[in-house]
């Protein structure tokens, strides 16, 4: 059944109110985040939830559209670099501590698939990456997977810790074994290189994934659209 939930609540680890779609009743829980800088309503806007809406109506996929802080944080040019580290990782700890356990009681399952494409590619792979034993799934499309542009020349662990080009080369958690992952881009897509430099590092490191490079297409919403029904009719 195709439902669609607005959920909002005062989030104790931002300090101010978050907001969240839900999409379905039932099915496999996957959190979508938005593009850079977008909200949580933008999958929505740009067509993505209607291109995997068969999905939610068969009770397959239950979506889970959390909204983004990136104009607080990564690309707030107003605070200091280490200000920007830190305000992620107060989200990262809001999705950690707060939509995770929500989602886990809402949906029933332990472990979720994440998604996201463009600059929510680089959140989807960062949250699973960091949590291997709560993400079965991940689908990261057109997506950077180097934070340090972002933060000029400054270098802490909360840019370390959320940075998944320097943390996982030596990242040895058995779940990322297990994981089933996709690095979606496109022939003529700004973000390939990334996704290629990605790929080879988790062959490095031999775990399994499928660097799926579209031709014919590049770093938009048609080749995304086109994308995630495919990732989703994976999910096993």
């Amino acid at each position: 059944m195709f439902i669609e939930n607005y959920r909002k609540w005062y989030s104790p680890h931002l300090e101010r109110e978050f907001e969240m779609l839900v999409f379905g009743d039932q099915g496999y829980p996957l959190i979508i985040f938005p593009s850079t800088m977008g909200r949580y309503y933008e999958p929505k806007d740009r067509g993505l939830i209607d291109a995997v809406k068969w999905f939610v109506e068969q009770g397959l996929i239950k979506i889970y559209c959390v909204d983004s802080i990136d104009a607080l944080s990564w690309y707030n040019t107003h605070v200091l670099p280490a200000s920007r580290a830190y305000n992620h990782a107060c989200y990262d700890n809001l999705l950690y501590h707060e939509v995770l356990p929500f989602i886990q009681s809402d949906s029933g399952h332990e472990r979720i698939a994440v998604a996201g494409c463009s600059f929510g590619g680089y959140h989807a792979s960062n949250f699973a990456f960091k949590y291997p034993a709560r993400v079965s799934y991940l689908f990261s499309m057109s997506a950077v997977y180097d934070i340090k542009p972002r933060v000029d020349d400054h270098y802490d662990d909360n840019v370390y810790f959320n940075n998944p080009i320097d943390y996982m080369p030596d990242n040895e958690d058995p779940d990322l074994w297990r994981m089933g992952i996709i690095l979606g881009s496109a022939a003529n897509d700004v973000a390939r290189q990334h996704t290629e430099f990605m790929s080879r590092v988790l062959d490095f490191k031999n775990i399994s994934h499928w660097l799926d490079i579209r031709q014919d297409a590049s770093h938009d919403w048609p080749t995304w659209k086109n994308m995630l029904p495919h990732y989703l009719s994976l999910i096993k």
